[in-house]
């Protein structure tokens, strides 16, 4: 079976063309493979979703205020003071 190429007008179209493909597919070790390409793509997607806990979020709130107020120190500053002591 040949395979045309298909440009997809929407997500729906590409992900029913990937199953059609998908049928078509008899190569146990490579389904496989793909599998578990797939489970880690969801597991990723899930972990770059999960939200921050409420204390991480208020830390990064804060330094960012200091960071606007003028409250911070650079890199250079930094290390020269840690070099002088």
């Amino acid at each position: 079976m040949k395979y045309q190429l298909i440009m997809p007008s929407s997500i729906d179209h590409l992900r029913n063309a990937i199953i059609d493909k998908l049928m078509a597919i008899s190569n146990k070790d490579y389904l496989v493979a793909l599998n578990k390409l797939m489970e880690s793509e969801v597991a990723q997607s899930k972990i770059d979703k999960e939200e921050l806990p409420e204390h991480v979020v208020e830390g990064i709130k804060r330094g960012q205020a200091d960071y606007e107020a003028g409250r911070y120190v650079t890199l250079e500053a930094f290390e020269k003071k840690l070099l002088s002591k």
